[in-house]
């Protein structure tokens, strides 16, 4: 640990978050000239029209959007879709431009356009939010895809993912405008009944968002966000990122161990910062399965069907972290388990890349580089999980998608294959 980094490491909580206050020009380029995100009163951001610099080859991706806020479709787009999917980047597809995203690759296999809900950044929760705010209107589909990928559990119980990464934001970052960590809804363990609990946006007008300038409010805003506190603390070795301060709330944080079932140990000689990132980590699954429970219930009530896609979900050693060793065990575990035993319809990619992985040989980062560039799918990964989800998506359609349905030559519509004139 550099010396920079060890006196990082030891600053209070508070003065963490009071360092965390937004320059005024990132919250004016943000509101007044949005780039890849733009303000929502209850999500926080959605997305907008973009150019980025971040595709495969230095190549520069193109990111357009629907006037429903679905991500631009070209195949059968004049079609309604009958499925709809939500999620964070990796529904999104970000890093590649409309045409390589899984749902166009799907689409021209089905012959059916699919619905892209995906917002990079967002939790499972935020997904959640907005499945239900766009499935009961006429944009709604009779099938939605809820994607789960790797750290969303963790971001559903975050006030405010600003203050997890701001340190390691650049004037690249800033110059391409690309702020889109302002408050959003989520939810959070209540620490009096134990329950989970729904919050709102607490900046829902885009002159409440400058509120984050202000060292104070953001203080008193996140001093009892204990997810962000256990990150901080914590840190991510898979970004490289050491603990960035020196203690935790312990009244509070053993509080919330203790409605967790979740074993503390103060004592010296502990990894205190792993117990942080483990403790982080059953809360973001507890919250996961609730919150799943709320969509089945919610898609049922209004007579859709769900079908849950994991992702990265399972194993700690991606492609960011390609040392550490896998011991089979899967960190979704609770998630497979409350899947199994509520029925829902699930998806697993992390058995599809597992399976691939044990026959290609060599480190999974050699197996996962031919498919991610930079932190995400690379159009060969959207390819990959396209044809991987297909069959599943298949088996669930009635009536079948037109390439799998039992017609003669005669009988079969073709107009349904063709853009309107």
């Amino acid at each position: 640990m550099t010396a920079s980094a060890a006196t990082e490491a030891t600053r209070s909580w508070e003065q963490y978050l009071r360092e965390s206050a937004v320059p005024p020009s990132t919250i004016d380029d943000f509101i007044q000239r949005p780039n890849w995100a733009t303000f929502d009163p209850e999500l926080g951001y959605t997305l907008h029209d973009c150019l980025v610099p971040w595709g495969a080859g230095d190549s520069r991706t193109i990111e357009t959007f629907r006037p429903d806020g679905a991500r631009s479709r070209f195949l059968y787009a004049s079609r309604k879709p009958r499925i709809n999917s939500y999620g964070n980047s990796f529904t999104e597809c970000t890093q590649v431009s409309d045409g390589e995203t899984w749902q166009e690759y799907l689409a021209g296999h089905l012959g059916e356009p699919i619905g892209n809900f995906g917002v990079g950044g967002h939790g499972v929760y935020q997904a959640y939010r907005r499945m239900r705010r766009v499935e009961q209107t006429a944009d709604g589909a009779p099938y939605v895809i809820l994607y789960v990928w790797g750290e969303d559990p963790v971001r559903s119980i975050m006030r405010c993912r600003w203050a997890v990464f701001y340190p390691r934001v650049t004037p690249a970052d800033h110059e391409m405008r690309l702020f889109s960590s302002n408050p959003w809804a989520h939810v959070e363990i209540d620490l009096e009944t134990g329950s989970f609990t729904e919050i709102g946006n607490p900046l829902p007008t885009p002159e409440s968002v400058y509120a984050m300038c202000d060292p104070q409010w953001m203080l008193d805003h996140l001093r009892d966000d204990l997810a962000m506190q256990l990150a901080v603390y914590a840190g991510d070795p898979g970004y490289g990122q050491p603990g960035r301060i020196g203690e935790l709330d312990r009244p509070k944080i053993e509080r919330l161990a203790e409605l967790l079932d979740f074993p503390l140990d103060w004592g010296p000689g502990t990894d205190q910062r792993q117990q942080a990132a483990e403790l982080l980590h059953r809360y973001g699954q507890r919250a996961t399965t609730w919150i799943l429970d709320k969509a089945s219930a919610f898609t049922r009530g209004v007579g859709k069907t769900l079908l849950v896609a994991l992702n990265y979900t399972a194993r700690t050693d991606h492609f960011l972290d390609p040392v550490a060793p896998w011991d089979g065990t899967r960190r979704d575990q609770e998630i497979l388990d409350h899947l199994s035993a509520s029925g829902i319809p699930l998806f697993d990619m992390n058995d599809v890349h597992q399976r691939e992985y044990e026959q290609a040989g060599g480190t999974y980062h050699e197996y996962l580089s031919q498919y991610v560039s930079g932190g995400h799918y690379n159009p060969r990964g959207n390819h990959l999980f396209a044809y991987a989800i297909k069959d599943t998506l298949v088996e669930l359609l009635d009536p079948k998608p037109l390439p799998y349905q039992d017609q003669g030559p005669d009988t079969i519509d073709f107009s349904t294959c063709r853009p309107s004139a």
